[in-house]
């Protein structure tokens, strides 16, 4: 069985509004760019103290996921690439508008349906499933830093999940999280 790690990006300037991100390409505010290096620290305690092993890290080419990823990288070693099909899901309509919309969440249970302007949950389940099944078949440890709605898919590929239950899933800023190849 081999792991791969998850993270989310640091706090953006739109996470601290509660707004929803998506393909919006916002920045780390200050505290994001702490977040980070809190995070590469914690990593590079880890790796010395042999509680973890990764070989590289993949990131959002998004700025505020690809810069937690240069934090961590500066600070552990680790080679860094990015990955376009970390990009978080384009949520159309909903970007820049408040994430606990009732609207809002609830299009997040409809799979099918393309926001407008934006992308399916189930086309983006179909790009990350397709990287997770790549990144399976090699013998490296991969830590991803991406998206929360990236870390929703992520999820439900290795757990069963109801819809209300992906639809509510989330982690935490620089949240370093496990799962399992089985």
């Amino acid at each position: 069985m081999k792991s791969l790690y998850f993270t989310r990006h640091g706090e953006t300037f739109w996470n601290v509004e509660n707004k929803i991100c998506g393909a919006t390409d916002i920045g780390l505010t200050p505290k994001g760019h702490e977040q980070a290096v809190l995070l590469g620290q914690m990593i590079r305690e880890k790796l010395e103290a042999g509680e973890i092993r990764i070989d590289q890290i993949l990131a959002s080419p998004l700025s505020r996921a690809y810069d937690t990823a240069k934090h961590v990288a500066e600070i552990t070693g680790l080679p860094l690439r990015p990955e376009e099909r970390l990009r978080e899901q384009n949520f159309g309509k909903y970007e820049g508008t408040p994430r606990n919309g009732e609207v809002f969440r609830a299009d997040k249970r409809n799979f099918v349906t393309s926001y407008e302007g934006g992308e399916s949950m189930l086309r983006l389940a179909q790009r990350i499933y397709n990287l997770l099944d790549d990144l399976s078949k090699d013998d490296r440890i991969y830590l991803i830093v991406a998206h929360n709605g990236i870390v929703r898919v992520v999820n439900s590929y290795f757990y069963d999940m109801t819809n209300e239950a992906y639809g509510d899933f989330g982690i935490k800023n620089c949240e370093l999280k496990e799962y399992t190849f089985s």
